[in-house]
């Protein structure tokens, strides 16, 4: 036997009146979520990793990881944005650090009503921290935030009992900067400083903050045991030996042993979610450079 129910007896099942619950929706809508533009390749991993990746409508010129990251709409290079091509996205929020701008850009950005999430950029773990925070507000997913919080953190803390534990000398790490024709060497306040003393190494090069030219002075004083680069700066060179061809760089004793370490910039400097496999690989090498 078949028993037919007319609608208004489904509502009255439901405990509402047919003419109150007439007017109701069946089906409740979602919730509609925050549309996202990531100034950061590191933020925009973060963005991957909390499967929001559906909410970004625009990223900078630094996002290519994941690749599919490659294939958003872009906003430019993260110290050179327009008002004009961030809000023609229509964003809900935008996620930056304080290295992105012009800050009048940003401002302005304010004023026309977009929520601007800046984040203190200081080449440590807690910016890192602070970036998955940022971004699990911004999308409207704290709870998965915490979540791959308390996962890095771990891996964080593991990586770094591995470095303490080290017994072996700490090598001299000179980073060289070298995406241009003029190659520029780290001193302190930098990410790559930062970097080098997380993985266990000592930058050779001091007493200065910022990027200075690499000059045959400065790699006599230096003598790095090891010279790190980006990938990008060997693939700018045309690879490994046009980059030792460098006149500079045959006064150090990493030249001796064709001491190169290289990893893509934005994993080595970036200080985004991957930033604990990039420093165990360096320590890795560090220690195999000098054994």
């Amino acid at each position: 036997m078949h028993i037919r129910f007319h609608r208004r007896d489904v509502l009255r099942l439901l405990g509402a009146s047919s003419l109150g619950a007439a007017a109701l929706p069946l089906f409740a809508q979602e919730p509609k979520l925050p549309k996202l533009v990531t100034v950061s390749g590191a933020i925009t991993e973060v963005v991957y990793l909390l499967d929001a990746e559906g909410q970004l409508v625009g990223t900078d010129t630094t996002s290519l990881y994941p690749a599919a990251a490659r294939a958003t709409p872009k906003v430019g290079y993260m110290r050179q944005l327009s008002a004009e091509g961030l809000l023609s996205l229509k964003p809900d929020a935008i996620i930056a650090t304080n290295e992105s701008g012009p800050s009048v850009v940003l401002d302005q950005v304010r004023s026309a009503g977009v929520k601007v999430e800046i984040i203190e950029a200081d080449h440590s773990w807690g910016e890192v921290q602070r970036k998955v925070q940022a971004v699990g507000r911004a999308a409207a997913r704290e709870a998965q935030a915490r979540e791959l919080q308390a996962k890095l953190d771990a891996e964080w803390a593991q990586v770094q009992q591995r470095v303490a534990a080290f017994k072996g000398r700490k090598p001299r790490v000179l980073f060289v900067l070298s995406h241009s024709a003029s190659p520029q060497v780290s001193g302190e306040k930098t990410a790559a400083h930062a970097v080098i003393g997380f993985a266990g190494g000592i930058n050779a090069l001091g007493g200065f903050q910022g990027y200075r030219p690499m000059t045959a002075e400065a790699m006599a004083s230096a003598a790095p045991d090891i010279i790190l680069t980006s990938t990008q700066s060997i693939e700018a060179h045309g690879g490994g030996d046009r980059f030792w061809q460098r006149p500079e760089l045959a006064l150090t004793p990493a030249f001796r042993k064709r001491s190169l370490i290289t990893q893509d910039a934005l994993l080595l400097l970036g200080f985004g979610p991957r930033t604990p496999a990039s420093i165990a690989d360096l320590h890795e090498k560090f220690a195999a450079a000098l054994a």
